[in-house]
């Protein structure tokens, strides 16, 4: 697994530079211990107990402009101050579950620099007022961000008390509803709104839950500043991401980027792609696909990527290689998003289900209709117990309006394709 980092200027004036934020140049056996990492970055500044120390290190976050990074894209300060304003003593849930298959950013943050996470969780603690946070972890990484944690008590740097625990396997266990239902009762599935969980949460608690990317980025903030952030990215989508890059590039891996570096650049950290290009999926399984030409130049950000209807989601590129069967690829992602349905509505558990079977008819040259997905696509959008259903769908369409020709053409019995070798994977349940 490769990492690295790119600085990129995305407008005038704009300052490049000041890469890796997140990661560290090298790429160590061991995560960073206690001591390092505060030789590298200093003490953790602390507002304590004192509402107005709180309120300021709350107003840094929202000058920031500091989003989420787990793939909302929901603005951090707003989410703090909500479960700040709650009452009730509030908790923390940092969520490192990590359920999409193809990404692998926050398992190399974890594992790399535990204590910055366990930083901007205690420091998120502190705005809210929460004694307590639960540190949620892909179990890949359980054993390295439990000693990190066991390394702070001991040195009883924090007012806050870490909890780390393994999270639960599966594409929906990562949903905030979802995290909190686990923590609490060991069951990984989401939980209708409202009341959200900033209201009423983990044991009836207010709860903030925030990817442990973001409360990576929190923890900065709280050291260097709000100006400090923004001096890389974009003025409506400032500061760095993590980006997985996997498919047909010559290095896979994650890569630290400023937010709006052009979609080819990212590509280029990753070593190019290793064959010519067809398309690119962005986002997630739950993305959007896009021909890889009109997306190469755009910047990889909301707004950038917004003209194909497509976003950064989770910090995913998936290169798709010309050879490769496009309705065969998507196929098999709508198959594992329906197996991964939380079996709580008629839309996941039987439209997915309906609709990949369809696509996969498609993809192999059966019988199939597209009016008919179209039509079972518009009945299953925006009609289930969670948005698991609404992912899906996104993909989906996606798939048939930049492959529309394919789909044509499979529909007609035919297949452009050159490779049957499987590009993305479709892991099975507790494969990963």
């Amino acid at each position: 697994m490769m990492t690295g980092s790119a600085a990129v200027p995305t407008e005038p004036g704009r300052q490049a530079g000041l890469l890796p934020r997140l990661l560290p140049g090298r790429i160590p056996a061991e995560p960073a211990g206690l001591r390092e990492h505060l030789a590298r970055h200093g003490a953790p500044p602390r507002c304590g107990p004192d509402p107005g120390g709180r309120r300021q290190l709350l107003a840094e976050v929202e000058r920031s402009g500091l989003t989420g990074r787990g793939g909302a894209a929901f603005p951090a300060a707003r989410k703090l101050a909500a479960v700040a304003a709650a009452g009730h003593t509030p908790v923390v849930i940092a969520n490192g579950s990590e359920g999409e298959p193809a990404s692998a950013k926050d398992k190399v943050l974890l594992a790399r620099e535990p204590h910055l996470v366990l930083d901007g969780a205690v420091a998120a603690a502190e705005i809210v007022g929460a004694r307590e946070a639960v540190v949620v972890v892909h179990p890949a990484v359980l054993a390295k961000v439990a000693h990190a944690a066991a390394e702070r008590r001991r040195s009883r740097l924090d007012r806050a008390r870490l909890r780390v625990m393994a999270a639960a396997d599966g594409f929906v266990a990562g949903e905030a509803t979802a995290v909190v239902r686990w923590v609490q009762r060991g069951i990984p599935t989401p939980t209708p709104t409202p009341p959200r969980v900033s209201e009423r949460g983990l044991r009836g608690h207010p709860t903030l839950v925030q990817n442990v990317e973001t409360l990576a980025h929190l923890a900065l903030i709280a050291r260097y500043g709000a100006a400090w952030f923004r001096q890389i990215g974009t003025n409506a989508e400032p500061g760095t991401m993590l980006v997985t890059v996997t498919g047909a590039v010559r290095h896979p891996g994650v890569f630290e980027i400023g937010i709006g570096t052009p979609v080819r650049d990212v590509l280029g950290l990753a070593g190019g792609p290793s064959v010519p290009l067809q398309a690119l999926l962005l986002g997630g399984y739950s993305g959007s696909w896009a021909d890889a030409a009109a997306a190469g130049p755009l910047p990889f950000s909301a707004e950038g990527l917004a003209p194909l209807g497509a976003g950064p989601g989770a910090g995913l590129i998936a290169a798709l290689p010309g050879g490769a069967c496009r309705l065969a690829e998507t196929a098999r992602l709508a198959a594992y998003l329906a197996a991964e349905s939380a079996g709580q509505c008629g839309p996941c558990v039987f439209g997915l289900a309906a609709i990949a079977g369809e696509l996969a008819a498609l993809a192999h040259g059966r019988p199939s209709n597209l009016d008919r997905l179209a039509r079972w696509l518009a009945q299953a959008d925006g009609r289930g117990a969670c948005h698991h259903p609404d992912g899906a769908v996104r993909m989906i369409r996606s798939a048939l309006a930049v492959f529309s020709g394919e789909a044509e053409l499979h529909a007609t019995g035919w297949c452009s394709a050159t490779s049957s070798e499987a590009v993305l994977t479709a892991p099975r349940r507790g494969a990963g």
